[in-house]
């Protein structure tokens, strides 16, 4: 589905964005996905470490 967003997609993307939050909005938005995004990788680094150490601790059993 994303794949075929190209840059004239992404530009209209901007400006919708950009309409319906204003200027003023746009840096704390991008703050709080940036946030959200490093809490999930954050995450998602935490479970495939645990699910490591479960496979190592099992076949040491």
């Amino acid at each position: 589905m994303l794949q075929n967003v190209g840059f004239p997609g992404l530009m209209m993307i901007l400006v919708v964005v950009l309409i319906i939050f204003g200027p003023s909005k746009l840096p704390e938005l991008g703050r709080a996905v940036g946030r959200t995004l490093h809490e999930f990788k954050t995450s998602a680094k935490e479970l495939v470490s645990d699910s490591k150490e479960e496979v190592v601790s099992e076949s040491k059993s």
